[in-house]
């Protein structure tokens, strides 16, 4: 119902935009007389981007116009433009023409506000010139991220291009690398950037720019992301590979991780991620944002004693748990398709942004991967640099086995995420709901990486591995091997040997989860730590 009345919402601000839009065409004037009338005709002339025709056949093939966008995105008059003015300066290959020259060039940049809260913000304008990067739509990037990191305020990028203009040639190339700068070195993430890719197509360079964002949505059937297209593949590989395969929505979602979301359209996309953005705090100075909540924090979750399956082989859905622990049941899962067998994405414990990290028994037992190692360390990462706290759900057998994994890196990969809730200093709290088996079980934000509290459910079994591996190394040869696999089980299988040693720090009844969990919130709210300074860390990469 939610979601249905902010699609209509927007729908009702679209088609006000629309009206203005042809509004400004039919009001364009061709032989101004003064400066005020030069002026307003330059801006009615940036409203209309590439023209009339261009804006419809943007609309024929689906897609919002830039400044459409924007206006589904910001709160109704909100929106302040910077650069409506700017003009490119190639004067190369016929582009010193008059009807070469577009006020803004291709991209529109300002700041606004979501929900009340400041955000600076940029959208490609695919009607001028398929949205590519000139040197000045670089600049008028670089000046919104500028502003942003002096206000300590988040960027959030719409990308609708076909990448660096050509006819600038190294101009746009240095465009490029100035964004770069600005995003990773200068800001330092101290604001989060976000970008929607909506684009018929973003390469080389383009690529680049986006894995280095805290979130990227995406577009079903109309975006595609690649280093380089199907045709340069077919020239140096041979290999016959359509856009969609090389570098479509459910290729960067479900095989390469690069993209954290896809929607089926803009308007589903930017309500999508005016909610995403109320997760995040503005800057790494800010605390993760507190709402009102109506939720008592103290409230029992009595289905959770059951949700365990009595058989430690059986699945479950770690999502049920989390659902029933966090405020009003809402979880926004990011990365919902790609390394199933880990569930990251965010929530809020009486009324405070938290991350949720959790192994999906679901797939491939919970065990961890390369992948699911990777996604789950730059989630805690994200979370670790931006102040949001972080609860673990763990139920994990151990790493995945294999050739394929080893010759992947797994040691590499998995030490990764070791490294991410080692290195965290927000507020940890973990509820190990039933197998922590070997060296997963220490890599899952334990009390030995400075966990702040560490629960065991009554159904936990904290091990170095299960019970019928185990009985084949210690008992090899033993005649009655199920006596000393039920030994082995009351000795290991249960929480008791690493409650008796403070390596958690309570068994706890599951239906107390919540309660539990937002009383300790609370209390490391006021949580600080203080590491040696140092120039940077040394991720294992």
């Amino acid at each position: 119902m939610a979601a249905a009345l902010r699609v209509a919402v927007a729908g009702a601000r679209l088609s006000v935009v629309v009206r203005n839009l042809r509004g400004a065409g039919r009001s364009l004037c061709t032989q101004p007389v003064s400066v005020n009338e030069r002026i307003e005709n330059k801006r009615q002339a940036a409203l209309l981007g590439g023209g009339q025709r261009r804006i419809d056949a943007q609309h024929k093939r689906g897609k919002l116009t830039a400044r459409e966008r924007i206006s589904l995105l910001l709160d109704p008059g909100s929106f302040v433009e910077s650069d409506m003015f700017v003009e490119h300066r190639c004067a190369d290959f016929g582009m010193a023409a008059d009807k070469n020259k577009f006020p803004g060039d291709s991209v529109v940049t300002g700041r606004g506000r979501i929900n009340g809260r400041l955000v600076y913000v940029f959208s490609q304008d695919f009607t001028v010139f398929g949205g590519s990067l000139s040197g000045a739509h670089a600049r008028k990037i670089c000046k919104i991220m500028d502003q942003a990191l002096t206000v300590g305020a988040p960027v959030i990028g719409l990308n609708d291009s076909g990448g660096a203009r050509i006819q600038e040639g190294v101009e746009s190339l240095a465009g490029y690398a100035d964004i770069f700068l600005v995003r990773n070195c200068s800001k330092r993430i101290k604001e989060p950037s976000v970008s929607c890719i909506l684009t018929w197509l973003c390469h080389h360079v383009t690529t680049f720019s986006e894995t280095e964002l805290s979130g990227i949505f995406w577009f079903q059937d109309t975006s595609y992301l690649f280093i380089t297209g199907p045709d340069v593949v077919k020239s140096v590989t041979n290999e016959d590979v359509t856009q969609e395969e090389l570098g479509g929505a459910r290729t960067h979602t479900t095989m390469s991780g690069v993209a954290h979301r896809a929607f089926e359209n803009d308007v589903d996309a930017l309500c999508n991620l005016r909610e995403f953005f109320n997760y995040l705090p503005l800057s790494n100075q800010d605390p993760a944002p507190v709402l009102e909540c109506h939720d008592p924090s103290d409230r029992l979750v009595p289905e959770l004693d059951t949700i365990v399956p009595l058989e430690s082989t059986k699945a479950y859905n770690m999502v049920d748990i989390v659902h029933a622990v966090v405020d009003e049941r809402e979880f926004f899962e990011i990365m919902p398709n790609y390394a199933k067998n880990i569930i990251v994405g965010f929530a809020r414990m009486n009324g405070r942004t938290v991350g949720i990290v959790g192994n999906q028994p679901k797939v491939a037992s919970g065990c961890l991967d390369i992948n699911s190692s990777v996604k789950g360390a730059r989630f805690v990462r994200f979370c670790d640099s931006f102040n949001i706290p972080l609860i673990t759900f763990v139920d994990v057998p151990g790493f995945l086995p294999g050739t394929a994994q080893e010759y992947g890196g797994i040691i590499r990969h998995g030490a990764k995420l070791l490294y991410a809730f080692a290195e965290a200093t927000v507020p940890k709290v973990t509820v190990i709901t039933r197998k922590a088996y070997g060296g997963a079980y220490d890599v899952m934000s334990s009390k030995h990486l400075c966990g702040d509290t560490n629960y065991a459910w009554p159904t936990a079994e904290i091990a170095v591995m299960g019970a019928k591996g185990a009985v084949e190394i210690i008992f090899k040869g033993h005649e009655n091997v199920e006596a000393a696999q039920a030994e082995y089980i009351e000795k290991f299988a249960n929480p008791f040997p690493a409650a008796v040693r403070g390596f958690v720090d309570d068994i706890i009844q599951p239906s107390s989860t919540r309660a539990r969990i937002c009383r300790d919130l609370d209390v490391l709210a006021s949580k600080k730590v203080q590491r040696p300074w140092r120039k940077h860390a040394n991720i294992p990469l």
